[in-house]
């Protein structure tokens, strides 16, 4: 069975400078969730999107918002058959995030000694395993070298 080749998306290609602060790092990190779901990854983007602009692209917007606002958002965005259980997901993802971390992906990398620990300690969010966390950490990689400087 051939595979089809993904696209290695960067955080520069959605104009995000994770390094600006909590706002884009957790833009970014929303982005590889969606990324990490059984959906196309132009539905994926758009969904994206739709978050931001509707204003749903903070762990407290997210945890705040009612089911049904996510997803129809969810929803819109192409997720037609995962909606419900791609918002009970993240929510679930957004609330051990607020809990643990204080709504803090940079509290979060700050904290972990190493890049293993930092790709644990995600994989110990709801719905992120191996594949997201890679696909966040390619952007995370820098954090952890000017700590070695």
């Amino acid at each position: 069975m051939a595979r089809t080749e993904q696209k290695n998306h960067t955080a520069d290609e959605f104009e995000l400078d994770i390094f600006s602060g909590d706002t884009d790092l957790f833009r970014w990190f929303l982005l590889c969730y969606l990324f990490g779901k059984p959906i196309r990854s132009e539905s994926a983007v758009a969904t994206w999107k739709l978050f931001i602009t509707k204003k749903l692209d903070t762990p407290w917007a997210i945890t705040d918002a009612s089911e049904r606002r996510l997803v129809s958002v969810l929803r819109e965005g192409g997720y037609t058959r995962y909606q419900h259980v791609t918002e009970h997901g993240l929510r679930m993802c957004m609330e051990k995030l607020l809990r643990d971390y204080e709504g803090s992906l940079w509290l979060m990398l700050e904290s972990s000694q190493d890049e293993e620990e930092f790709s644990k300690r995600l994989q110990k969010l709801h719905g992120v395993g191996p594949k997201v966390a890679e696909i966040f950490m390619r952007e995370t990689e820098e954090a952890f070298a000017r700590r070695v400087e």
